[in-house]
C-alpha cells in the first residue's frame, strides 16, 4: 500500500510555571508530531526547561506582570504571530495550553498527524471539548506517573473548551484560542480537546497555596467549578457526547457567532473507556 503524504504540522504553546502539564504537553505531540516541531514560549527568564524538551524550540520571555484581561491578549498576540511564522515551512499549526491535548478518537486507528493530513477544512477544525476534572467520590488522588486517562473517567462538557486550536492558514486567534478573529469554528467528529486543569483536587489546592492562605481556604469551602460539575451531576453514557457536538455545531450566541454554544445546558459525561489508548 502506497503511504500517504503526511503534512507539516507543528505545535505551539506559552507557559508559565507550569512545568508539570508542559512536560506532559511536550511528551504527547512530541510522540505525536515529532519533538523537533514543537515550538514553546516560556513566560519569564527564570523559567524551567522540561528534561524532556529534546528537540522543541524553547524560547525564554521577559515576564511583565500584568491583569489577567491584558495577559490573555498579550500571550494570545505572541501566539498568534509565531503561527504565521510557521507557515512559511508548515501546512497546519495546532495552539492550544499545556494542559490540553488534541486527541484522535482511537476507534480511528490513526495518529493525530496522520489525521490530520488527511482532512480537508477551512481555516480553523476543533475537537469537542472535554473538561475533565477528578470525581471526589470515586477518583483518589492523581498518581503523576501515570496517564491522566487511566485514572480520571468522567468530564465536564464545556464549550470553553471546544476550541479552533487547529489552523491551515494564517490567521489570529482570540484570547485563550477560544475563537478565530472573524472566521467561524468547524468541529471534527473524530478530534476530542481534553483540558486537564483539574485534574486533581490536591494540585490545585498546592498551586492556590502559592498565591496565599485565603485562596486555599476558598477552595476548599466553595471547590472547584469542574470538580463540583463532576462530583455532584448524573454521569450521562457516549450518546449525548454526540448530541452535545451536534448542539454546538449548530447553536450560537447572537453575540458571539463564532463560539460554541450549549443553550445553557450543564452536562457530565463519562469518558470512553477507548480513550485510554491515546496514553494522555
Amino acid at each position: 500500500m502506497k503511504q500517504k503524504n503526511l503534512k507539516r504540522i507543528a505545535a505551539i504553546t506559552m507557559a508559565r510555571n507550569d512545568e508539570f502539564f508542559l512536560s506532559r504537553w511536550i511528551k504527547y505531540y512530541g510522540d505525536e508530531l515529532g519533538y523537533e516541531n514543537l515550538y514553546i514560549y516560556l513566560d519569564g527568564t527564570d523559567q524551567i526547561v522540561p528534561e524532556n524538551a529534546g528537540a522543541a524550540h524553547i524560547t525564554k520571555l521577559p515576564h511583565t506582570d500584568m491583569s489577567r484581561a491584558a495577559g490573555d491578549k498579550y500571550r494570545i498576540g505572541l501566539m498568534s504571530e509565531l503561527a504565521k511564522k510557521l507557515f512559511n515551512e508548515y501546512d497546519i499549526v495546532i495552539g492550544c495550553d499545556c494542559d490540553e491535548f488534541l486527541i484522535v478518537d482511537p476507534d480511528v486507528k490513526m495518529g493525530l498527524r496522520e489525521y490530520l493530513s488527511d482532512k480537508t477544512f477551512n481555516t480553523t477544525l476543533s475537537g469537542l471539548g472535554l473538561d475533565v476534572g477528578q470525581h471526589m467520590k470515586y477518583e483518589t488522588p492523581l498518581d503523576t506517573t501515570k496517564p491522566f486517562l487511566s485514572q480520571r473517567g468522567y468530564a465536564f462538557l464545556s464549550t470553553r473548551y471546544t476550541k479552533p486550536v487547529v489552523l491551515n492558514k494564517p490567521v489570529s486567534w482570540g484570547s485563550g484560542f477560544h475563537r478565530v478573529k472573524n472566521h467561524n469554528f468547524h468541529i471534527d467528529n473524530n478530534l476530542y480537546l481534553l483540558h486537564f486543569g483539574a485534574v486533581d483536587m490536591d494540585m490545585l489546592i498546592a498551586k492556590a497555596a502559592k498565591r496565599g492562605t485565603d485562596w486555599v481556604n476558598h477552595l476548599k469551602r466553595r471547590g472547584n467549578g469542574t470538580i463540583n460539575e463532576i462530583t455532584n451531576r448524573f454521569a450521562h453514557g457516549e450518546k449525548w457526547i454526540k448530541i452535545a457536538r451536534t448542539i454546538q455545531r449548530y447553536v450560537r450566541a447572537p453575540y458571539a457567532w463564532n463560539k460554541p454554544n450549549m443553550c445553557g445546558i450543564k452536562m457530565v459525561v463519562k469518558i470512553p473507556g477507548r480513550f485510554k489508548k491515546s496514553n494522555v
